[in-house]
């Protein structure tokens, strides 16, 4: 039985450059970072370092080499905000591609663009 999302795994192109966005525009944390000195190194990255679900950046290259059957796109991950205004505001403000801000009917949206144009969306927590 599954009981949680415990990873999800980013495919990028520079991994250095992706855990730069997301902890310096974004505010996450490198919960660990692991290099098996063999070529593959992986990066664990989370909002805070208490939360069950975590984001691993791995070399997308070097996963395609190994592993030609994986579907290396970029997963559709929505985020959530209690501080949703000040987060719009705070990647604005440090030159990250945001949209517009959207009203659902589950609540406002807007989704960001990393440092290699994947988009990501956060909603509004209640």
């Amino acid at each position: 039985m599954i009981n949680n999302v415990g990873q999800i795994m980013l495919y990028v192109d520079d991994q250095d450059k992706a855990k730069e966005f997301w902890t310096e525009k974004v505010g996450f944390s490198v919960i660990s970072e692991e290099d098996n000195g063999q070529g593959m190194k992986w990066i664990e990255i989370a909002p805070t370092k208490e939360v069950e679900t975590s984001i691993i950046l791995h070399n997308k290259e070097l996963i395609a080499k190994m592993s030609p059957e994986l579907n290396l796109g970029t997963p559709s991950l929505m985020f959530f905000s209690n501080n949703f205004d000040g987060l719009y505001s705070d990647l604005s403000n440090k030159h990250v591609t945001v949209g517009e801000i959207v009203n659902i009917p589950s609540g406002r949206v807007f989704n960001f663009a990393d440092s290699e144009n994947n988009y990501f969306a956060v909603m509004e927590k209640r």
